[in-house]
C-alpha cells in the first residue's frame, strides 16, 4: 500500500466530518480526501432508487480520482440505501454507517430510545432489523428531520444557530416517547449540533456510531504505511461550497478545496 493513498470519506455535505474528526484522533498521519455531493444536497429527501444509482456513480469516480485505500459513506443515509450497490462497484475496502441502535439499547433504562435522523433513514427496512436484533424489548420512537441537517450546515459554514431552533426540530420526537431516555443521532450532520442537543434536551443521553466507525478504518487499514507527519487534507466539492465553510474545513485538517471534475488541479 502507498503510504500516499488517502482514506475518503464521503457525505452529501459537512456530516461525514463528525466521523473523520474520530478517525483522525486514532491515525494522525492518514492522508485525507473528503468528498461532499453538495450538488445532490439533501440526500435525506431524496428516493431510493436515485442514490443507489447517484452515490455508487459517484465513489467510482472519486476512487478513479484519488485512488484510496479505503472509502468511507460518512452518511446514514447513503449507507442504508447504496452500500451493498458501492461495494458492488468497487474494488477497495468500503465501510458504512448505521445508526447506533444496539449501543444506545444497552445504555436505556426507560427501554424507549429515539431514533433522529433523516426521513429516508428512519423509513429503511436496515434500521427495523436493527431494532429486532438488538432492540427487541424497546419502543424506537423514529423521527426524521430536513431541518436540523440544514442547521448543521449552517453552523459548520458560521451561523449562530438558536437553541429554540434545534429544540423545535427535535420535539415532536421527545413528545412521542416522554420516557425517552436515549436518542440515536441516526446522521452524520446531528453530532456538530451535539452541544445545542444536549442544552435542549439535558436528561436525553445521545448516541452515534463515529468513534466505532473510526476503530473499524484503524482496524482495517492496521499495519499499512502512513506518512511521516500528517499532510494537508483536501475537501472536494461536486458544486461550490457554501461561503464561510473554509475555517470549520480547516479546524479538520482539510486546507485544499476542490471542485470534482476541476482539471485545474
Amino acid at each position: 500500500m502507498n503510504a500516499s493513498a488517502p482514506i475518503l470519506f464521503f457525505d452529501s455535505g459537512v456530516g461525514g466530518l463528525s466521523v473523520l474528526g474520530p478517525t483522525r484522533a486514532l491515525l494522525p498521519n492518514a492522508p485525507i480526501v473528503y468528498a461532499a455531493d453538495s450538488a445532490g444536497f439533501p440526500y435525506g429527501t431524496k428516493s431510493e432508487a436515485e442514490l443507489a444509482e447517484r452515490v455508487p456513480a459517484l465513489l467510482v469516480k472519486l476512487a478513479e480520482r484519488f485512488r484510496p485505500r479505503l472509502i468511507v459513506i460518512a452518511c446514514n443515509t447513503a449507507s442504508t440505501i447504496a452500500l451493498d450497490h458501492a461495494r458492488a462497484v468497487i474494488d477497495v475496502p468500503v465501510v458504512g454507517t448505521v445508526p447506533a441502535i444496539k449501543p444506545a439499547a444497552e445504555l436505556s433504562r426507560s427501554r424507549v430510545i429515539g431514533v433522529l435522523g433523516t426521513e429516508a433513514t428512519v423509513r429503511q427496512p436496515y434500521v427495523d432489523d436493527l431494532a429486532a436484533r438488538f432492540a427487541g424489548d424497546c419502543a424506537l420512537v423514529r423521527h426524521g428531520s430536513p431541518h436540523l441537517v440544514n442547521l448543521a450546515e449552517a453552523k459548520l459554514a458560521g451561523r449562530e444557530i438558536a437553541l429554540d431552533e434545534v429544540r423545535a426540530a427535535i420535539q415532536p420526537m421527545v413528545d412521542a416517547g416522554p420516557e425517552m431516555d436515549v436518542m440515536v443521532l441516526a446522521c452524520t450532520h446531528f453530532p456538530l449540533l451535539g452541544a445545542e442537543i444536549s442544552a435542549a434536551f439535558p436528561s436525553i443521553r445521545q448516541v452515534d456510531g463515529a468513534a466505532g466507525i473510526a476503530r473499524r478504518i484503524a482496524f482495517l487499514t492496521r499495519g499499512q504505511e502512513w506518512p511521516s507527519s500528517p499532510p494537508a487534507g483536501i475537501a472536494v466539492f461536486t458544486a461550490p461550497p457554501p461561503a464561510g465553510l473554509g475555517q470549520a474545513l480547516a479546524h479538520f485538517g482539510l486546507r485544499e478545496i476542490k471542485l470534482l471534475g476541476d482539471e485545474a488541479d
